[in-house]
């Protein structure tokens, strides 16, 4: 069996955007609704901008797939982008350009260090493939990989911790019910505060400007021994740590207690383990479900800080890439806000790494090899030796 691994292609305003996903076993069922109702998720927020009433994706799968069950071969996604035909004289692949060069970059976007780096001339040649619009095909693969671990037990949720400095009350959230559809605009499972968020966005809009936040992502019933401590390139923690990061706009992630494990002492961090009705369990999971780099059978907890979006309405100062002077950076149709968005984009990305990291521990080009090696394993060494107290 291959590595499980994915590469995406397209821009933006592109004529499409596309994804293969190559290792996932054959067998594995797989529904066009439940691909299109994660692409809908990620569309779906309150702060987002003009650009979501114009795209509704919906995946076509060109490969990989017969009768609704995977071959085993690469699995190739592609959604059509609607605007493209708004789009088509500054974005075609052949053909003399329409209309101005984009030269003014915007602070906190890849626009002048792509320039400089791929020596073009006109930031729209890095704009286009480093927006977040790349996203779309993550959450298709990640759909997708969301199915493979639900046929194993395993559940991957998100939910908005914080926006703009807003954070929820986590003594008043029902932690079972995240994942569930509660009618939330922001993915978040304190309505209390969500009102106060919505208020901080229509603030942040009506000035130009825009909102970060924070979201948590929780992987439900991960075997124990996902991952390694062998070698520094096969802890998960640090798989997961990089996936997240690799998501347009996110600055920082912690998992567990993450940067409170810096500042309380260790009898206070540390999960102290206790054998009970014949299983050994913790009473806390502040290790976020990762000890030495592997899963310890916990739920894992993941958070990641995304940072406000780099186009402002009111644009910051910045300089003219060709005459070298000062100006108002460009100004891109863009969202007030997308932290729910990249909530969504979080439980792709981890449930890659999590389908990934499954498919090295158990093999398996089809589904049931996947099973019963993983069954045979939990057998070994006793599928509830852990669990939350």
């Amino acid at each position: 069996m291959s590595e499980l691994r994915f590469m995406t292609a397209g821009e933006s305003h592109g004529p499409r955007l596309t994804a293969i996903l190559e290792g996932l076993p054959a067998g594995l069922k797989l529904e066009k609704e439940d691909i299109d109702k994660e692409l809908a998720r990620r569309q779906q927020g309150y702060g987002r901008g003009g650009r979501m009433k114009i795209e509704t994706d919906k995946v076509e799968v060109l490969s990989g797939m017969r009768f609704n069950e995977t071959l085993g071969g690469p699995l190739t996604l592609q959604v059509i982008n609607k605007d493209f035909a708004n789009w088509n004289g500054r974005m075609a692949a052949f053909g003399e350009p329409e209309g101005e060069k984009v030269t003014a970059a915007r602070p906190g976007h890849a626009d002048l260090t792509g320039i400089l780096k791929y020596d073009r001339q006109d930031v729209r040649d890095i704009l286009e493939r480093s927006s977040a619009r790349e996203t779309t095909m993550r959450v298709a693969v990640g759909a997708v990989c969301k199915a493979f671990l639900q046929e194993l037990g395993i559940k991957v949720v998100s939910h908005v911790v914080n926006i703009g400095g807003v954070a929820v009350d986590m003594s008043k959230i029902d932690m079972s019910k995240i994942g569930e559809d509660v009618g939330s605009e922001l993915n978040c499972y304190d309505s209390e505060a969500e009102v106060k968020m919505k208020a901080r966005i229509d603030e942040a809009k009506a000035a130009g400007d825009t909102l970060g936040g924070i979201f948590e992502v929780i992987v439900q019933g991960a075997p124990v021994g996902l991952g390694s401590h062998i070698q520094w390139d096969r802890r998960l923690d640090a798989r997961l740590s990089a996936a997240m990061m690799s998501i347009q706009a996110i600055k920082g992630v912690e998992i567990g207690a993450g940067f409170e494990c810096a500042v309380l002492p260790g009898s206070q961090i540390h999960d102290e383990i206790f054998l009970a009705d014949g299983r050994v369990q913790r009473k806390t999971n502040r290790a976020g479900g990762l000890e030495g780099g592997m899963t310890n059978g916990e739920n894992i907890v993941l958070r990641a800080a995304m940072k406000p979006i780099p186009t402002l309405m009111t644009p910051l100062k910045s300089i003219d890439i060709e005459s070298r002077e000062a100006v108002l950076a460009c100004k891109e149709r863009s969202d007030t806000c997308a932290v729910s968005a990249a909530s969504v984009v979080g439980e792709a990305m981890t449930a890659f790494v999590v389908a990934q990291a499954i498919c090295e521990k158990f093999g398996g080009d089809a589904l049931t090899d996947v099973k019963a090696a993983m069954a045979a394993y939990n057998k070994r060494i006793g599928k509830d030796w852990c669990a939350h107290a």
